[in-house]
């Protein structure tokens, strides 16, 4: 692992215990790998859901925040509990908050268009408010912390492989990273035991990975439009049909 003495701060965001490591769990191994200091922040405990009770379900997201150095930083907000998180200004702060104690240059949440699940489409448009609230100098509930302002939000898809935004994704290779992705999603037993949960994060990376012309890829969309210094230096981009 390569390490900096100053570190990319990355805070990202899921609304359920294993929203991240089965969506951008590849993507984050990599951030890692490079040096990144990762924050997992989780809207819930998963406490409604079929498989796994809270206390389960936070353990298993300790056990895979371990594999991505970042045991000592993982948070569980309250967003109003799993399946009724809400959006509402007193959410969106409590995400602020934590972005103003960590101070990240890149935020990751959950896609916000074509998403099955509403915690997911909550928990984006919840990030991409306390994305804004964090740089507002003038805000008193914040008033105690310093101001931050995030260099770059993008969003991830969690579950449907039709998930996605108007724009064409960014695909990230994750070859590498893959074995060490399945290590990472299978933190998550009481998921993985009765869901096909991994069958189609890797079909979906597979077939990602096709279209980049690389093993596995997993996409992800900017929430602000990208910023190239020209054309020639953006010389790759996905193979068509």
């Amino acid at each position: 692992m390569t390490t900096s003495p100053d570190p990319k701060r990355i805070l990202a965001i899921g609304a359920h215990p294993d929203d991240l490591e089965f969506g951008c769990g590849g993507l984050l191994l990599k951030e890692v790998q490079a040096g990144s200091e990762l924050t997992i922040v989780v809207g819930s405990r998963g406490e409604s859901g079929s498989s796994g009770n809270a206390a389960q379900r936070e353990a298993e997201t300790r056990a895979a925040a371990v594999l991505l150095n970042a045991s000592e930083r993982v948070h569980f907000l309250d967003l109003g509990g799993d399946g009724t998180q809400r959006e509402c200004p007193e959410n969106a702060l409590k995400i602020a908050r934590l972005i103003r104690k960590v101070q990240p240059q890149l935020v990751l949440a959950p896609s916000p268009n074509a998403n099955q699940h509403p915690d997911h489409r909550v928990v984006s448009q919840l990030t991409r408010d306390a994305c804004r609230l964090a740089r507002y100098g003038g805000l008193e509930p914040l008033k105690d912390l310093p101001v931050h302002k995030v260099a770059s939000l993008w969003f991830y898809a969690v579950t449907s492989p039709f998930e996605t935004n108007a724009e064409k994704p960014v695909l990230i290779d994750v070859s590498a990273q893959f074995e060490a992705w399945q290590q990472l999603m299978s933190c998550h037993q009481s998921q993985v035991q009765s869901k096909a949960y991994l069958d189609l994060q890797n079909s979906r990376a597979r077939h990602l990975g096709l279209l980049a012309g690389v093993d596995y890829a997993i996409a992800v969309w900017p929430n602000d439009p990208l910023v190239l210094e020209n054309l020639s230096s953006h010389s790759k981009t996905a193979r068509g049909y």
